[in-house]
């Protein structure tokens, strides 16, 4: 019997169809690589963020796609990948670990924890890229949410939702500034998410041995892309924070992001985009440097169901110089700055904010309000106080009223100093502004001033605990509540005097 070709094609058409179907591998060859970055050919259907498996046993992430191949950004150092060797895709983009096992846990970008307490037992994986709540999702920043810092909460409040940036010259207290935020946040229900990205692992083992001597550590998660990591971890990093601090966002609660620094994190992309051969812009930073930061701080926010993500990023500049490329994107970006500066802080004042360069720009919405209402004209005059003492360095004799704002001023100095580890409740800062709003401070000499308001305010809660709880639950200072003040701040003035 003669079979026709015809029938052999369709016999075998029917025997593959019987076979079980398998998914094919697409795989592709490395053609090159150099300083954590390679070339691989043959990934036609590769997506941008995906990852790649090496026969080796390195992974790496897609952050180009050109016609002929795809650059991978290498996520582990320590393993070797070499030429023609094969690379296969995932089909699944860059995810990180999410959940509340997380808290009181240091991990790198790679979700792997690197604080010697076992491995984390997570149920629940997330992309670091993910679509930006809309303007309907969201709901006005009018919440405080509390430093404990005086100098912030008094003249530049920070609202629950707020992307403030913290920005001054290197040494110059940035970080102290966020580690006792951190500390303030204790029994207030706040998560609170610390990401360091190139900064040196004895300065943050420093950080979280603090957290930890506080009893902080149990409602933080520390996030660490160490200056010696590979350059795609540090540019992993915030992402892979700011998908933790969504996951429990998403559970309606509150959650305090810090990004430590984003200078570092620009530094980190733009050598990422010169060895990705991108054209270099001003300051050899690529062009899409301000989009980088703004999709980030842009997931920041407080929404109307509920839940908040608060962004303090932190920038890094040269001799006091905000006109810097990425320090001025980062302003415009957020929500408020707050500068602080070298020649403050070498002459004593801590923390040293410049208050004539900080801004909030949600301002007294977000604040509680016995301090709004206490610290009217404060920041009037601490600018009139800085202006005559630069015209009374000449030693020109000045009049009456000039002589006022000076001492008035030089106590507003005095009061806003405040040491690292020492945090205020609303309470505290509401009680200071008052005694210096009602020129109770005035007689005090400017030595002495910190140590009067240290025995005041603890004078009005050990011996006069109603009030103490009248401010506490109305978060105000009534006409009533401020002629008992008066009364009290009278008699306490009359003890220390007699010392």
């Amino acid at each position: 019997m003669d079979i026709k070709s015809t029938d052999l094609i369709s016999l075998f058409e029917k025997s593959l169809s019987d076979q079980p179907q398998k998914k094919l591998d697409e795989i592709g060859i490395v053609v090159q690589i150099s300083d954590n970055i390679c070339k691989v050919h043959g990934l036609s259907n590769a997506v941008y963020s995906e990852i790649v498996d090496f026969e080796g046993g390195n992974k790496g992430v897609i952050l180009d796609l050109d016609e002929d191949f795809v650059s991978v950004f290498l996520l582990y150092r320590n393993i070797e990948v070499n030429e023609l060797e094969v690379a296969k895709r995932t089909g699944t983009v860059f995810k990180t670990i999410v959940g509340d096992e997380l808290l009181g846990r240091t991990i790198n970008a790679l979700g792997k924890p690197i604080d010697a307490l076992g491995p984390i037992k997570y149920k629940e994986k997330r992309p670091i890229q993910v679509t930006v709540p809309g303007v309907t999702e969201r709901s006005p920043v009018n919440t405080p949410l509390e430093t404990g810092i005086l100098a912030i909460d008094a003249l530049i409040p920070i609202g629950k939702g707020q992307r403030e940036l913290i920005i001054g010259n290197r040494n110059t207290g940035k970080t102290a500034i966020v580690v006792d935020t951190i500390l303030n946040q204790k029994g207030k229900d706040v998560i609170c998410i610390y990401v360091s990205i190139g900064q040196r692992q004895a300065g943050l083992a420093r950080i979280i041995k603090t957290l930890e001597e506080h009893g902080a550590l149990e409602y933080s998660v520390i996030i660490s892309a160490d200056a010696s990591e590979a350059v795609i971890n540090q540019y992993l990093a915030p992402y892979v924070g700011t998908t933790i601090a969504e996951y429990f966002r998403d559970t309606k609660k509150d959650v305090l992001i810090i990004y430590d620094d984003l200078t570092n994190h620009a530094v980190a992309y733009r050598e990422m985009s010169l060895l990705m051969m991108r054209a270099p812009g001003r300051e050899a930073f690529p062009g899409d440097v301000f989009y980088l930061h703004s999709r980030l701080l842009e997931r920041a926010g407080k929404l109307a169901a509920g839940g908040s993500i608060t962004a303090l990023p932190i920038a890094q500049v040269q001799s006091d110089d905000i006109t810097a490329y990425i320090p001025t994107n980062l302003i415009s970006i957020t929500d408020g700055q707050i500068f602080l500066d070298t020649k403050l802080f070498n002459s004593g004042i801590r923390p040293a904010i410049n208050i004539e360069l900080s801004v909030s720009r949600v301002g007294g919405a977000a604040q509680t309000s016995a301090v709004k209402n206490m610290s009217k004209a404060l920041k009037l005059e601490l600018a009139q106080y800085r202006d005559l003492l630069d015209f009374a360095q000449f030693g020109s004799e000045l009049d009456e009223v000039s002589q006022r704002v000076l001492a008035k001023g030089s106590i507003a100095v005095e009061i806003l100093k405040q040491n690292q580890f020492i945090n205020y409740s609303f309470i505290d800062e509401a009680l200071i502004l008052f005694a210096y709003k009602e020129n109770y401070l005035d007689k005090i000499p400017l030595k002495e001033i910190s140590k009067f308001l240290r025995r005041y305010v603890n004078y009005v809660k050990s011996v006069y605990p109603e009030i103490w709880t009248t401010i506490q639950t109305t978060t105000e200072i009534s006409p009533e509540t401020k002629k008992q003040l008066a009364i009290v701040t009278q008699e306490f003035e009359h003890l220390f005097s007699s010392e």
